[in-house]
């Protein structure tokens, strides 16, 4: 019998990998993954070209939902969505940025209890704590009532206002940024910095040629963190903005509960997946995280 020059068969190659340990380990999660993320996401996809207001996935596919985005005015909830998740990565850079530095160079041994200090309110439900700055920011609450008291100065309501939904989004999300950011500084050699000093870089051309290029995988990373986190936030518009503005997570809970239109919130839904799978695909790109795991 001639020799096969092309190997062993397809068939016979598939079934020795599928018997490969690895591959036998890795086959509940990957089923797991299958059906708990993947399948739903495809549900979604398949219902944001179904009619409008049906309940079916196997009617004729329309883009009618795709134009409504533009036609019903959907795209001014994309836009505060993104100027608001936008605002508050700057502001989170501007607060988080010297409390890492403080984390991860100056505080020695005090940097743990910090860190536990912040990562407490994770252990507190998001909506119990949002509450708790109604509570401030109200009429004649806690920040009105104590101005009173002690200025005898009264200021309005800062609830239901748009910097009082910047205010949560930034409280909320702040771990999300400061984390990464304190990874990133703390691949920042300190020889690094005093060789350049030695050379006689300025503080300035030191912070801007040696310390940020360094830290900027964590820098994106917390950033991405906070602005995909901020996009898809709903408590935090709800609670402190109440009607002042209506962010995209709004409009999509509104379309699959109270509207009962699951392909327009399918629609909806897809429109942020895409923006937010992109902006991840394109930051993974440029991040090298074997480097902040420490492989290399």
């Amino acid at each position: 019998m001639a020799n096969n020059p092309a190997g062993p068969p397809r068939r016979t190659r598939l079934g020795e990998w599928l018997r490969q340990p690895g591959v036998l380990v890795a086959l509940p999660t990957t089923l797991f993954l299958l059906v708990g993320f993947a399948g739903p996401l495809v549900i979604v996809v398949v219902y944001s070209f179904m009619p409008p207001r049906t309940f079916s996935m196997f009617q004729a596919p329309t883009l009618a939902n795709f134009v409504s985005v533009v036609t019903d005015s959907y795209y001014i909830s994309f836009f505060w969505s993104f100027a608001l998740a936008t605002v508050t990565v700057g502001l989170l850079l501007l607060v988080c940025y010297p409390i890492a530095y403080g984390m991860a160079k100056l505080f020695g041994k005090w940097a743990n209890l910090v860190t536990v200090l912040i990562a407490l309110p994770l252990l507190i439900s998001e909506n119990i704590r949002l509450f708790g700055w109604v509570l401030i920011l109200l009429k004649n609450g806690i920040l009105d009532g104590s101005l009173q008291v002690v200025f005898g100065l009264s200021i309005p309501s800062l609830l239901y206002t748009v910097p009082a939904i910047v205010l949560g989004l930034v409280y909320v999300y702040l771990p999300f940024m400061l984390f990464p950011l304190v990874i990133g500084l703390s691949m920042v050699p300190h020889s690094l910095k005093e060789a350049a000093s030695d050379l006689g870089a300025s503080r300035l051309q030191i912070f801007r040629e040696v310390e940020l290029p360094l830290a900027m995988p964590g820098i994106l990373i917390g950033s991405m963190l906070t602005f995909i986190l901020s996009l898809g936030s709903l408590a935090e518009s709800k609670i402190l903005g109440g009607q002042a503005v209506v962010m995209i997570a709004d409009d999509i809970e509104s379309a699959f509960t109270f509207a009962q239109n699951w392909p327009k919130g399918s629609v909806l839904s897809v429109m942020l997946i895409a923006f937010s799978g992109a902006l991840v695909f394109f930051l993974f790109r440029r991040i090298d995280l074997d480097r902040i795991i420490g492989r290399r």
